[in-house]
């Protein structure tokens, strides 16, 4: 292979096999590129393939994030008792200590939409459905569902042609778009976040395996068929495939991006080989009641952790700059057996203000908060640029109601983290007024990703004091 294709490295550049295409974390070298114009390092070889450089990128791109909680939270042992920078961190949110200052805790932000507002009940579904809209949804069960675009596909819509997938939908519950689950509400609403249109679920995948082998197949269909059938009968990473490629890249890199290529590459394996562990595993005694579709782990934190990586990994090779997760569908009443909780976390929720309840809501809150603490300290360990992954990342974690018990819709349980590329003054805790829209978020967002909108749902404006 002639070692000219890697002369020039764009944010681009990816490493191919047979029906295999690894796309390459940000190196020192492709701040050497021009900032203007089309690379290409030459047309496809046979073989292993050959990496392709197709655009040049002047600077770290921004992403955007969105994690769904179900059931609220014990507020009280959620929100810091002090304003500002320096707050201390309450028991929930204490598995955050190590990523602390790069995150805001934001209280006061409300959703109306989340309400009754006359439709009566079924306050978890409306829950999902405006998490991410504003919008009131259509009381139906039926066909004629509506809610609104959700802030991930108004940003995909705008910014998600400069990546290969313009967003990327994932979970852990499997759900279904028709059939009642929740008072009258059509079960689209819970177990869905993302929504392209009034009427246009975007549906998750809850198999980290097949997220996996959608952010690196490549080639016709027969091509990543055969792959992945080698693969499976071989017992072969997907780096055996690009192994070619990989060789001539290094002898071009310097050191630090050799390292960081190793690292990258490590991490991979690493994640395949986990993969591949947690698909031959028998489902863990404590997780008994976790409902399980083929092909995932048994463990629902193995499960929500599997999820979190393929996140990164999408972030990290620019496959996408746009997310969105459900720890849980909305009323979820799954046990939490592997923390010493038996009960469903729906009955719990319906605490009525007994403290054993709330304790046990409590070590389920703080568990979700360790995963999100995962994801970010994932983030944060990824060089890119003068900063981190995280840095140029913004995730906004939270539910849309705020006490299970109340079903109350104001003054929800969020954080954003990130830095937005430097236009975020993180480690602080903020107090907006009860009822800002959680939606002036979503505005401040979208401006942070060059895919400015006059509104989404009920927003009014923007947020203030993000930066100083």
């Amino acid at each position: 292979m002639s070692h000219s294709r890697f002369n020039q490295l764009s944010r681009r550049t990816v490493l191919r096999g047979l029906g295999v295409s690894l796309a390459l974390p940000w190196l020192e070298a492709t701040d050497s590129l021009a900032r203007a114009g089309t690379v290409r390092a030459g047309a496809a070889g046979s073989g292993a393939g050959a990496a392709r450089g197709l655009e040049a990128a002047a600077a770290a791109p921004k992403r955007m994030a969105f994690i769904f909680v179900p059931n609220g939270v014990d507020l009280e042992h959620w929100t810091p008792a002090t304003e500002g920078y320096g707050f201390e961190l309450p028991y929930i949110l204490q598995p955050l200590e190590p990523v602390q200052n790069d995150l805001l805790v934001l209280s006061g932000l409300t959703h109306d939409k989340g309400r009754a507002n006359g439709d009566g009940p079924g306050d978890h579904a409306r829950s999902a459905s405006v998490f991410l809209t504003g919008s009131q949804p259509r009381k139906t069960d039926g066909e004629n569902i509506r809610s609104g675009i959700s802030v991930d596909q108004v940003a995909a819509r705008q910014v998600g042609q400069r990546t290969r997938f313009s967003s990327l939908e994932l979970g852990v519950d499997a759900g279904r778009n028709a059939g009642n689950c929740d008072s009258g509400y059509s079960c689209a609403y819970s177990s869905n976040i993302s929504w392209g249109g009034e009427a246009t679920p975007m549906g998750k995948e809850i198999n980290p395996r097949l997220v996996f082998e959608r952010l690196f197949a490549s080639g016709t269909p027969k091509e990543v068929d055969k792959s992945a059938q080698q693969r499976e009968i071989l017992r072969k990473s997907v780096l055996d495939f690009v192994a070619e490629d990989a060789k001539a890249l290094q002898t071009r890199l310097g050191r630090n991006d050799n390292r960081k290529l190793d690292e990258y590459l490590t991490g991979v394996r690493e994640i395949e080989r986990r993969l591949g562990s947690s698909q031959a595993a028998a489902p863990l005694i404590d997780d008994i009641d976790y409902q399980i579709p083929g092909g995932v782990p048994g463990s629902y934190r193995e499960h929500l952790r599997l999820m979190c990586d393929m996140m990164v990994l999408a972030f990290q090779t620019d496959s996408t700059r746009i997310a969105t997760m459900m720890f849980a569908n909305a009323g979820d009443n799954k046990n939490y057996r592997h923390i010493g909780v038996r009960d469903g976390h729906h009955d719990l929720s319906h605490h009525g203000r007994n403290q054993e309840k709330l304790e046990k809501i409590r070590r389920i809150n703080r568990f979700h908060v360790q995963q999100l603490s995962y994801l970010l300290q994932r983030l944060k360990s990824i060089p890119e640029g003068e900063g981190t992954l995280l840095d140029n990342s913004m995730i906004c974690y939270g539910s849309a109601i705020s006490d299970g018990d109340k079903h109350n819709n104001e003054n929800l349980p969020i954080i954003l983290a990130g830095g937005g590329g430097g236009t975020l003054d993180t480690g602080r805790h903020i107090r907006f007024d009860t009822e800002t829209p959680m939606c002036n978020l979503f505005m401040s967002m979208l401006d942070r990703m060059d895919a400015s909108v006059p509104f989404i749902g009920d927003s009014t404006g923007r947020l203030p004091w993000l930066t100083v």
